[in-house]
């Protein structure tokens, strides 16, 4: 068949004409076609697979990512809520601070005027103690005074008991001294 071939084109001699040789051109093709096939076969396969194979992970990797950046979008929004309710609670903790430092000045400032209170009643008492006593000193030396006058006036001593008795008995006669 290579024959025939062969003559057909030494018949038409126009493709010699041009430089090619027809059996060479032949051989070249079935080489080409043989080489084709095996890279088909053993290149273009596998690398196609390979491409495929890194399309696949690509995709999964876009599909990963834009899991976890819905999920970080729905972890964001849970924080903020979570730090929204924080600070709520913050806040009320310090209203209830508030609440209690207020609560407990009131207490302090009803027991300092209760203290303040008990001060002044305790010494109002002692005032009224100490007025009680300068009264009865008063009286005391009045009485003393009194039997000292009433002695130098009588010019005779009596007993100690019965010019008492006597200056007990004028004191509560008289208004002015035992009021006051």
């Amino acid at each position: 068949m290579l024959l025939s071939i062969l003559a057909a084109e030494e018949e038409a001699g126009g493709i010699a004409a041009l430089g090619f040789d027809l059996p060479s051109l032949i051989v070249y093709l079935v080489n080409f076609t043989i080489l084709l096939v095996v890279l088909y076969l053993f290149a273009y396969k596998p690398v196609l697979r390979i491409m495929d194979q890194r399309s696949d992970r690509i995709r999964e990797g876009l599909e990963t990512a834009e899991r976890v950046r819905q999920e970080a979008a729905v972890q964001q929004v849970e924080m903020e809520k979570r730090f929204e309710e924080g600070r709520q609670e913050g806040q009320a903790l310090l209203a209830q601070a508030r609440e209690m430092a207020d609560r407990y000045r009131e207490e302090e400032r009803g027991k300092a005027r209760q203290e303040a209170e008990a001060f002044v009643a305790r010494a109002r008492d002692d005032i009224q103690r100490e007025r009680d006593e300068a009264i009865d000193q008063v009286r005391r030396h009045f009485a003393e005074l009194a039997i000292l006058a009433a002695e130098r006036v009588i010019e005779r001593s009596l007993d100690e008991s019965a010019h008492r008795d006597i200056i007990e008995k004028v004191l509560e006669e008289s208004p002015s001294i035992n009021g006051n």
